[in-house]
């Protein structure tokens, strides 16, 4: 009698040891993908780019780590903006390797570039390089309002000069039109200054810095541009 109820306890006591290892690690998963994730800027640090055709002459910047989970994920510079409560978009800086095959150095020549946009979540820490069309990380000045980036781009063969709206998510630009020939000077505002945006209604005006402004109006997906006589100034 007693073989009898050992051979019967036997599997029933192996069974609820693995139902108890399944609950274990089903409660270890559940902590690790509910787990807060921490996402910090640095604090910046000056540091010398490298402007003109010839590289010869140097402008300040300031560069801040990106952290996630204490661990240096980019540098960044600029001002970021919260696109949503979880969500926000920042710049890439990066360091290049300037050295020439034939230097007799040992350590990499680092120099600071910029770079395209960033979109990081705070929840998830997830960090997503941004697809702007035509952006030239020297000449475009983003300006962003909402999950909204309006910008002037420069064309491939960089000859000419482009009003751009994009939409986080949206893979083609909302908006996209030739506003002239692209100048190519040594400052990042040679062609163009920021757009400047409105609300009530979405507005967004291009300032490029040879020819007539452009505004565009922005409603979801869709983007009209405005008449001259449709502005507010006089």
């Amino acid at each position: 009698m007693q073989r009898l109820q050992a051979g019967i306890s036997l599997p029933l006591a192996m069974r609820t040891v693995h139902v108890l290892v399944l609950l274990v690690i089903l409660d270890v998963a559940a902590g690790a993908v509910s787990k807060p994730h921490v996402v910090s800027l640095g604090k910046p640090l000056p540091v010398k780019l490298f402007i003109g055709a010839a590289e010869t002459k140097t402008m300040d910047i300031a560069v801040s780590p990106l952290f996630v989970d204490a661990k240096l994920k980019e540098f960044t510079t600029g001002k970021s903006h919260d696109v949503t409560d979880r969500q926000f978009v920042v710049r890439r800086a990066f360091r290049i390797n300037d050295a020439l095959p034939d230097e007799a150095r040992k350590s990499p020549k680092w120099l600071w570039q910029l770079g395209g946009w960033l979109l990081v979540d705070r929840s998830s820490g997830k960090i997503t390089p941004i697809k702007l069309p035509d952006f030239d990380p020297f000449y475009s000045e983003v300006s962003w309002y909402r999950d909204y980036a309006a910008y002037c781009g420069i064309t491939a063969n960089g000859e000419k000069l482009d009003a751009v709206v994009v939409q986080i998510g949206v893979k083609k630009p909302l908006y996209r039109k030739e506003l002239g020939k692209a100048n190519g000077g040594e400052q990042s505002d040679s062609d163009c200054a920021a757009p400047h945006w409105e609300r009530q209604p979405a507005r967004v005006t291009f300032l490029p810095k040879v020819g007539d402004k452009l505004s565009v109006t922005v409603r979801g997906r869709f983007v009209d541009e405005v008449a001259d006589d449709d502005s507010d100034e006089p």
